[in-house]
């Protein structure tokens, strides 16, 4: 389950509003316990994919290392990723489940219908290595 504040996951819906028609993307900072990713804070990046940013993402090195450096600095852990899927259903493509590697971690996905947010589902990245990676629907839990 993803248990997150109503603020924050109104704040990474309209990023998805704000970047369309390209997608969006994002870290999730927070706590996990067991099988609950609690987000604490929602990192805004930029989507550095030049080819196709309206149906592709990519997130910098260097604001992932930033990332992990606010959420040590916090106490927190990268627990997800969010992006939004412009004019598209919040489903998992093959090109996001090929370059999906956080195991243990949750992805969200906003579907941006003609510039507004529309639906927002989360996926957990299960298994153990990339070889039996998986992708789960989880629960969002707005709080």
């Amino acid at each position: 389950m993803l248990r997150i504040p109503h603020t924050l996951y109104h704040d990474l819906r309209q990023h998805g509003e704000a970047t369309y028609p390209h997608e969006c993307c994002g870290i999730l900072l927070g706590q996990v316990d067991g099988d609950t990713r609690t987000v604490e804070e929602v990192v805004r990046c930029g989507n550095t994919r030049a080819d196709s940013p309206h149906n592709r993402y990519h997130i910098a090195p260097q604001e992932l290392i930033a990332a992990q450096r606010r959420a040590r600095e916090t106490g927190a852990d990268i627990i997800g990723f969010y992006h939004s899927h412009p004019d598209h259903p919040p489903q998992w493509s093959p090109t996001d489940f090929a370059e999906a590697h956080w195991i243990g971690c949750s992805y969200l996905i906003t579907s941006v219908e003609k510039g507004t947010a529309w639906v927002t589902n989360s996926f957990a990245l299960c298994g153990t290595v990339e070889e039996n990676k998986r992708f789960e629907g989880e629960e969002i839990q707005k709080l």
